[in-house]
């Protein structure tokens, strides 16, 4: 029977790999640690993998395929899970982000994770020390895969608004942000579907100064959200939650400066960066 028509309702596609993973490498004869030395990634992560904690990123089921045999079945179902972060709890808003037909984002911290670059990423993953080399890489490739979402045939209509001191934050450093804020103008200028708005710090208090959010369109289901914080966010459906957020969203966009004004000060600020 087809892995898929075996799972449907079942299982999501990452507990499928877990399961799928486990039965190669009992198939194959191989412990994890014997599996570790064949892909060059650590047993544990493989342990993690194969407890539905981790997302494995395409390279590992890749390796996975050609050192268990098994014919490309763990890339396959690699692509099933789609893109986005390693971790579990995002699973739900990385499907909700990759059907939206809109996306309404705010940020008062840092660049939204649509339009962040490699280095950019890797240098918020990195800081603190929080993570591993191999947990910081596995982020941001994650991170990227998420971005072809706005490369798709129909892409989302992708509004962000990021707070002015977002330009000036050094993240990464003088040549990390002048490429990060050249890649943002690149994205709107080849996007047309993808718009960018700053509000500048001149505003002082207002809205969006409670934390990051962002809404998303789903098709024949309405609005839904996520609320970011460094516990793992939270999922905001209730229609009155969502109301509320729009009021709040409205109001920040009445704060900001227009797109072109926005570019136009990326651009700016990009130069500054030296």
């Amino acid at each position: 029977m087809p892995w898929k028509e075996r799972y449907v309702g079942e299982k999501s596609a990452l507990d499928l790999f877990a399961d799928e993973l486990r039965r190669a490498r009992a198939r194959a004869g191989v412990t994890q640690e014997a599996l570790s030395q064949q892909i060059n990634f650590s047993a544990s992560l493989i342990a993690k993998i194969e407890l539905s904690q981790r997302r494995p990123t395409r390279d590992f089921a890749r390796r996975c395929d050609q050192a268990l045999d098994t014919g490309g079945l763990l890339e396959r179902i690699r692509e099933s899970i789609g893109s986005g972060p390693v971790l579990p709890w995002f699973e739900q808003w990385a499907t909700n982000e990759r059907i939206a037909t809109s996306l309404r984002s705010f940020e008062p911290a840092v660049i939204p994770g649509l339009l962040q670059t490699k280095e950019y990423a890797r240098a918020l993953f990195s800081g603190g020390g929080l993570l591993t080399v191999e947990e910081v890489e596995e982020q941001i490739t994650a991170r990227l895969e998420r971005q072809e979402v706005l490369n798709r045939a129909d892409p989302p209509y992708f509004n962000a608004v990021i707070d002015e001191r977002v330009l000036h934050q050094p993240v990464g450093g003088p040549e990390v942000m002048r490429e990060q804020l050249r890649h943002i103008v690149k994205v709107c200028e080849t996007h047309p579907r993808v718009r960018i708005q700053v509000v500048p710090t001149r505003v002082g208090s207002y809205a969006g100064l409670n934390g990051p959010f962002v809404i998303a369109t789903l098709p024949e289901e309405g609005d839904v959200a996520f609320l970011d914080d460094p516990l793992g966010g939270r999922f905001v459906d209730r229609t009155e939650d969502i109301a509320a957020l729009l009021r709040t969203w409205e109001s920040i966009r009445g704060d900001a400066l227009s797109h072109q004004q926005s570019t136009e000060l990326i651009r700016e600020v990009a130069e500054q960066w030296s």
